[in-house]
């Protein structure tokens, strides 16, 4: 028995100091090593190890040429995978720095790009609505001439008529819960006065989120929400009434 155990502790020795050896390897590797086990990670989906290599990259060779298309190629990757957050973050670190003036214009556009494929849900984050149409403004301003312009016009008036279908959504809650001053600030929040509101077509809600979100209008949960109008909503209509 003893025999045995001492067979099985030798064995596990073995497997541990193999597995440690196998990590010690992995340091103080060339730059291409890095390089080239990121793209391979990226290739076969594993962001997650294509991270790692990268950070192997940065920490060991800080001024290799390589880091800089590096960045580009993680930043490019997880906006493939719908990770928009890590996108924009290697596109910062990009910019930062490696970019001239014509990257910085490509990049600039992916940022962009970034969050307008961030919002497949835009009822949901008005905010981010309203930070992508102030970086399409100052795109417009820095780059007026970029041959990136025809997409990123594109995006933009994508993002008003989503903005503008969600103040009038929220408009037409004030509305149902009779507060006018509440509806008419969103009605006036940037309208899409260019287009014709008849030739908008909304886009299509999957049922089980329908039930939920609504469109501004009356729900099949309606009658659950209390009939009484607020003190505000009196306030609202009071002061409409004085001259």
């Amino acid at each position: 028995m003893r025999i045995f155990w001492g067979m099985l502790a030798t064995v596990a020795v073995v497997v541990l100091m193999s597995g440690c050896g196998k990590e010690i390897d992995e340091f103080n590797k060339p730059a291409d090593y890095w390089y080239e086990k990121m793209i391979d990670a990226v290739s076969k989906g594993n962001l997650e190890k294509a991270d790692g290599y990268f950070s192997s990259l940065q920490s060991e060779h800080i001024g290799s040429p390589l880091l800089g298309e590096a960045t580009l190629i993680m930043a490019q990757a997880h906006m493939a995978y719908e990770e928009y957050l890590l996108a924009e973050h290697f596109l910062d670190e990009y910019n930062r720095r490696y970019a001239t003036r014509e990257a910085r214009e490509y990049t600039e556009f992916l940022k962009i790009k970034s969050k307008f494929l961030a919002l497949p849900n835009p009822g949901r984050d008005q905010g981010l609505i309203d930070e992508t149409l102030k970086g399409v403004k100052s795109f417009r301003v820095m780059y007026p001439n970029s041959t990136y312009m025809p997409l990123v016009n594109t995006m933009e008036t994508q993002l008003q008529l989503a903005r503008g279908i969600l103040n009038n959504q929220i408009a037409q809650l004030y509305d149902r819960l009779q507060k006018p001053k509440g509806a008419t600030y969103y009605r006036n929040i940037a309208p899409v006065t260019w287009i014709d509101q008849n030739d908008v077509v909304a886009a299509e809600v999957p049922w089980y989120r329908e039930m939920f979100e609504g469109d501004g209008g009356n729900s099949w949960y309606a009658f659950m929400i209390p009939k009484t109008r607020s003190v505000v909503s009196m306030d609202d209509n009071l002061s409409q009434q004085q001259p």
